[in-house]
């Protein structure tokens, strides 16, 4: 999900920020997207309202919105530039990919001007916790890369990948932005904003049956 904010950013800005059946399509298309997903609205909720603890994402509904809606805070939140974060965000929407495969599939995010530029950048993820470099496949020239922004048992790691590569799950997570530790506090803020948001869409709509 965070990868399709980042992704539609810049992609759709017309389209920006993103409301929550915006962001469920964005996660469900069939284009540019590995594994192809399924998510329903209620999943959808949830992980942006994951993403808002960890200091990823915040709601963005202007007063006159009808509808919940997020932008992410990426660039913030894991303290990256612009190129940095384009191939992250591929990462996270294709899974792992070789240099060149991530070259190609970055260019409508942001101008990276060489293929060494793209693992100088991808040397950078990985000094900083964020990106692991796999080792190369047999008949392969490259190696691959996958993100590590998620680390609960199975996520992330292929099933086809050898028995090696299993171990992400016990990797150190990434320096994300912390959730604050502050009694539930932030927790039921952002709990509070998204009913907030949702009693403004109803009484919106009840405004438009009434005429007023």
């Amino acid at each position: 999900m965070l990868g399709c904010l980042i992704e539609k950013r810049r992609t759709t800005p017309d389209a920006y920020p993103l409301s929550i059946n915006a962001l469920r399509l964005a996660c469900n298309q069939s284009t540019n997207r590995d594994p192809v997903v399924d998510y329903d609205e209620h999943t959808v909720r949830e992980a942006a309202q994951r993403l808002s603890r960890r200091g990823l994402a915040r709601l963005a509904s202007g007063a006159g919105s009808r509808a919940i809606k997020y932008r992410h805070l990426a660039e913030e939140g894991l303290g990256l530039g612009e190129a940095e974060l384009a191939v992250l965000c591929v990462l996270l929407l294709r899974g792992p990919q070789t240099p060149g495969e991530l070259k190609a599939r970055t260019e409508r995010l942001a101008r990276i001007e060489s293929l060494s530029d793209v693992e100088r950048l991808l040397e950078s993820l990985v000094e900083r916790g964020y990106v692991l470099r796999l080792p190369r496949r047999p008949g392969l020239k490259e190696d691959r890369f996958m993100h590590l922004l998620t680390t609960d048992e199975g996520t992330d790691v292929p099933a086809s990948e050898p028995a090696p590569f299993q171990h992400v799950s016990v990797l150190p997570r990434p320096p994300i932005a912390p959730e604050p530790q502050r009694n539930g506090l932030d927790d039921r803020i952002t709990k509070l904003e998204a009913e907030v948001a949702t009693l403004r869409t109803e009484l919106n709509e009840l405004r438009e049956e009434l005429g007023a």
